[in-house]
């Protein structure tokens, strides 16, 4: 182990300023909503700031832990999330919502498996790659292991069904293999063959058929498919440079589905307006170019893809959401980090955070 140095400070602020706009945001879009189902207007801050408190306790705890410790749990990790993402698709274990089964209940709360696989996932690729080293540029050696279990999966998680989320693990999982030196000839190969396999999971499913096509023309059925990004436009155009005022907007009184979760940055973007939306998108810029260079400065090959994963998970999760948001991508349902209502994400997020600031803390200096 090196001598530890202090965390990459810009990381920790990035980080922390999201977390804190989000706990502002979740109230000024939930609580319209919690007022009319619970009677009470705090009901949904109540439980994001408890789950941020949870998530701030893992990252301070994981900053402490030395990272290198972590690559012995990437096995286990990686079974305990598969039994998981298993038991939840038994049918009356497993609880539904919004017509997909993504949840179990744990004592008083709910957690996703999900997310939990995510995480363990990059921590079992990192420990994994870097054993492999150069032998990661044979195709049956080095890459076809990764992915069988890649391949299972991105289809445990397709059977819940949650198709953004088995995207971007896939996606995170690509980037890891190419930080690793994979052949780019093999990974340009699987990826052309992925398109088929993604149009097939679009068309096959009624619902994702119909957020496909109301993603090229959603005026076509402006109260059904076409809903949720036309308000979500709405809410975004309303806006303008300097937004409508904290709190002011009218979106939230439930013309905009999931304001508080998949569509709270289309709710800032009202309140806060474009300057708003983009001081979200520098700040996450900011933990990128910082989570990057932690990367390039880790003094071993396990915490450098260790750190490229956990950046690519919390980047590829920012964009398809914006995407989403905005109408550039199609509707799927990939929560914000550390802005958008729920805990398993949030806990996971901050989790990665924690160990991504531990990583830069033994980085090389320049």
């Amino acid at each position: 182990m090196r001598n530890k140095g202090r965390p990459d400070f810009l990381i920790f602020f990035a980080t922390i300023t999201l977390l804190g706009l989000g706990i502002v945001m979740v109230f000024s879009s939930s609580s319209v909503a919690a007022a009319a189902e619970f009677n009470d207007g705090l009901y949904y801050l109540k439980r994001q700031a408890l789950w941020s408190f949870l998530g701030l306790v893992g990252m301070s705890f994981l900053m402490q832990v030395d990272y290198h410790r972590l690559k012995r749990w990437g096995v286990p990790a990686l079974i305990v999330a598969v039994v998981l993402l298993g038991i939840v698709l038994v049918e009356g274990i497993g609880r539904e919502g919004g017509g997909a089964q993504r949840w179990l209940r744990v004592g008083p709360v709910n957690v996703q498996p999900s997310e939990v696989a995510k995480l363990c996932t990059v921590l079992f690729l990192a420990g994994f790659l870097a054993d492999r080293g150069e032998k990661i540029r044979d195709f049956w050696r080095g890459l076809f292991p990764p992915l069988v279990l890649l391949a299972a999966l991105f289809l445990m998680i397709l059977k819940q069904p949650d198709l953004g989320t088995a995207v971007a693990l896939a996606g995170t999982a690509g980037i890891m293999l190419f930080a690793a030196g994979a052949d780019g000839r093999h990974l340009a190969g699987l990826a052309a063959l992925s398109v088929p396999v993604i149009w097939w999971a679009i068309m096959g499913e009624t619902y994702r058929r119909n957020r496909f096509l109301a993603f090229l023309n959603p005026s076509a059925d402006p109260l059904g498919a076409g809903y949720h990004i036309i308000q979500s436009l709405y809410a975004i155009g309303s806006g303008g440079l300097f937004g409508v005022g904290l709190g002011q907007s009218h979106q939230k009184y439930l013309y905009l589905p999931e304001r508080h979760t998949d569509f709270i940055f289309a709710i800032l973007g009202e309140e806060l307006g474009f300057l708003g939306t983009l001081s979200v998108l520098v700040l996450f810029f900011l933990l990128v170019w910082r989570g990057c260079r932690a990367a390039m400065l880790a003094p071993d090959r396990f915490g450098s893809l260790l750190a490229i994963g956990i950046i690519g998970m919390v980047t590829l999760q920012a964009l398809v959401n914006i995407g989403v948001v905005t109408g550039s991508l199609p509707i799927t349902g990939i929560p914000l980090p550390f802005i958008s209502y729920g805990g398993s994400s949030l806990v996971f997020s901050l989790g990665g955070i924690g160990i991504l600031l531990n990583i830069s803390s033994q980085g090389q200096r320049v």
